[in-house]
C-alpha cells in the first residue's frame, strides 16, 4: 500500500478539484444539480480513485484505479468545454483549467506506464 499524499499527481488532482469547486460556485443556480454537480463529482473522482488505488494490494488493482481516474479526466475535459461553450466559464479560466487537466492526464499516463512495467517485471501478466 502507498500513501496517496506522496504522489504529485494526486496533489495536482486535489488542487484541480478545489479549483473546479470554486469555478462551479459561480455557475447559474439552475446548474447546481446539473453541470456543477457533474464537474465536481468528476474532478473529485480523479483524486479519489488515485487514493483508493493506493490503498489496494498489488499493482494490478492500483493500475485499474489509475485507469478509472484517467477516464474521469476525459469526462471532465468534455464538461469543461461544455461549460465554456455555455458561457459559464470565461475563456481564460477554461484555458488555465484545461491546461492543468492536461498535465494531470500526462502524469497519470506516465504513472500507468510505470505501474505496468513494474507488474511485468514482477512476473505478473498485464491481462491478469
Amino acid at each position: 500500500m502507498k500513501d496517496f499524499r506522496n504522489l504529485k499527481v494526486w496533489e495536482e488532482a486535489h488542487s484541480l478539484t478545489l479549483e473546479i469547486y470554486g469555478a462551479t460556485a459561480r455557475f447559474p443556480r439552475e446548474e447546481l444539480y446539473g453541470l456543477s454537480s457533474q464537474m465536481r463529482g468528476c474532478s473529485s473522482s480523479i483524486g479519489a480513485n488515485i487514493a483508493e488505488g493506493c490503498g489496494k494490494r498489488g499493482n494490478g488493482e492500483f493500475q485499474r484505479f489509475l485507469q478509472i481516474a484517467a477516464g474521469s479526466t476525459s469526462e471532465l475535459d468534455y464538461e469543461l468545454l461544455l461549460a465554456k461553450d455555455l458561457g459559464y466559464l470565461a475563456k481564460p479560466d477554461y484555458a488555465k483549467i484545461a491546461d492543468e487537466l492536461s498535465q494531470i492526464r500526462k502524469m497519470l499516463s506516465a504513472l500507468l506506464r510505470t505501474v505496468n512495467v513494474d507488474r511485468k517485471g514482477s512476473g505478473l501478466s498485464a491481462n491478469r
